[in-house]
């Protein structure tokens, strides 16, 4: 089949978040499964400087109309690492910006142009290939309009839409409507109208042949009012094409066996080079190394729905103890400065960095005893698997994606079945704390058995191995570390997902 893929954001781009590491691992797990797939993102000004593709002009430029004005799109071309073809919507006025979709927390007051154009470019760039490709897939807000013009035009496309992050919508003032050049009846109920303004994301539920989301947990949150932010009943109305995909790791890039970016490589059986990890990582920030309490570590968005209303409350509580807390990552301006406050106060245990760094999250996945998932909405659970495959073992909110990759340690059980994580079921500061508490003990019971070890170590190395193998805390890693969550199995989904669409489209033709 014939793919083509459109979004906002994928690489080259360098950024923490799902939606660049989904559009690299997946249009690459596709296409090795035999199908040809390409990828559609902005020309940003990032992908410009950064040099890390060989980009070619394509020769190809068309006039977008986006209300009353005309707008010139270049079309450009490269080729990932992999093979996955790119293309390039060019056009400077829109996206030779410093950021994608704002600065400093405030979106660019003209996203809604920006991205009217995008999605018009797009098609115009579908309609141009050849052999023509058979579904477009678009992911989130930024690309959601694309069904819409499909249908109105009639253009011989199946489309499937991703949703990654419903919170984030697309939704402008109901005059934008008029930059879309669309019938004035698609400003309605059953159309792109919502609650009086635009809304992008409302806009491709409603029009995509296929609506997925990234895990059947999170669907099912999101199709209830305390979890749809406000589009539950458009989802629920729609509910017959939606659908739950569980989203895979990329082992190639997140692997501690072969990670070329970390000082040390280390394995279930090998742990010591997580070890090493943990010291470069402390000494890269300047964090005290002892006493040897635990690490914690957060690679993330720093946004509300990624918890830290409930976390930052205890701040004071986790940070006067012997541990250490390391959070990478910007967003809402205001969680940063709390952030950047509390790492003044606290210099030797907490360290902040706002801006990405993807050295710095590699060593904080491999450094770290637990990663702190305190999500309220964690479609993926994207973390939870990175994480996991580096032996820093979640302390996490059960949301999402979350549940079905987490298990949660449970003492009475047989160690082979006790789990490999600490979860919460209360959405609160005061449950998130109680499982914090969970796993530094369970640390430090660890902590206490390693200075008896050490001890006996000296004299005797049998000791040493009789203690890597009954420690708890060690068993809960190589569990952990254990577990698999390759794109095969969700690759095989979306081809399953495309192939009924084709099916579709044909016996319409």
């Amino acid at each position: 089949m014939r793919i083509l893929m459109i979004s906002a954001e994928a690489p080259p781009l360098h950024r923490a978040g799902a939606l660049v590491d989904v559009l690299d691992a997946l249009p690459h797990e596709l296409r090795e499964r035999g199908h040809e797939v390409s990828v559609v993102l902005p020309f940003y000004r990032e992908i410009r400087e950064n040099n890390e593709v060989e980009i070619n002009d394509t020769g190809i430029t068309v006039d977008i109309r986006v209300g009353e004005k005309n707008y010139v799109v270049e079309f450009l071309e490269a080729r990932t690492s992999s093979g996955v073809q790119l293309f390039f919507v060019r056009c400077d006025e829109f996206f030779d910006r410093p950021e994608i979709y704002g600065e400093h927390g405030i979106a660019y007051e003209d996203n809604a142009t920006r991205f009217i154009f995008f999605n018009k470019a797009a098609i115009e760039l579908a309609r141009r290939l050849t052999p023509a490709p058979q579904i477009l897939h678009v992911h989130d807000w930024a690309a959601a309009l694309i069904p819409v013009y499909i249908q109105a035009h009639n253009l011989p496309f199946a489309t499937v839409l991703t949703i990654h992050r419903l919170a984030e919508q697309g939704s402008f003032w109901g005059l934008d409507f008029a930059l879309t050049n669309l019938p004035q009846r698609f400003f309605s109920l059953r159309g792109v109208e919502f609650f009086g303004r635009l809304n992008f994301l409302k806009a491709g539920i409603v029009f995509a042949d296929r609506v997925t989301t990234v895990s059947e947990h999170h669907k099912r949150e999101i199709l209830r009012p305390d979890g749809g932010y406000d589009l539950d009943v458009v989802l629920r109305e729609n509910a017959h094409k939606l659908s739950g995909i569980l989203h895979g790791a990329d082992y190639a890039r997140w692997n501690p066996a072969t990670d070329p970016l970390l000082p040390a490589h280390f394995g279930s059986e090998k742990l010591w080079g997580k070890m090493i990890c943990r010291d470069a990582l402390l000494s890269h920030l300047h964090l005290a190394p002892a006493p040897r309490g635990p690490v914690f570590g957060m690679v993330t968005r720093v946004v509300a729905e990624k918890g830290f209303g409930i976390l930052t409350p205890l701040f004071d509580r986790l940070l006067t103890d012997d541990v250490r807390l390391i959070i990478l990552g910007e967003g809402d301006p205001a969680f940063e400065t709390t952030l950047a406050i509390a790492s003044r106060r606290y210099p030797a245990r907490f360290a902040y960095r706002r801006h990405f760094d993807e050295r710095l999250a590699h060593l904080i996945e491999a450094g770290s005893d637990i990663t702190l998932i305190p999500s309220r909405f964690e479609p993926s659970g994207l973390i939870a698997m990175y994480s996991l495959r580096y032996g820093a073992l979640p302390v996490a909110y059960a949301s999402g994606g979350v549940q079905e990759i987490v298990q949660d340690y449970d003492p009475t059980l047989e160690p082979s079945e006790s789990g490999y994580g600490f979860l919460c079921y209360d959405y609160s500061a005061e449950a998130f704390w109680d499982s914090i508490k969970r796993a530094r003990a369970l640390f430090r019971d660890r902590t206490v058995w390693t200075g008896l070890i050490r001890r006996a170590m000296a004299r005797d190395k049998r000791a040493r191995a009789l203690f890597r193998d009954r420690t708890v805390w060690t068993g809960l890693i190589r569990r952990a570390m254990a577990r698999e969550f390759s794109w095969s199995a969700a690759a095989q989904r979306y081809e399953e997902l495309y192939r009924g669409l084709v099916g579709e489209t044909e016996l319409a033709a």
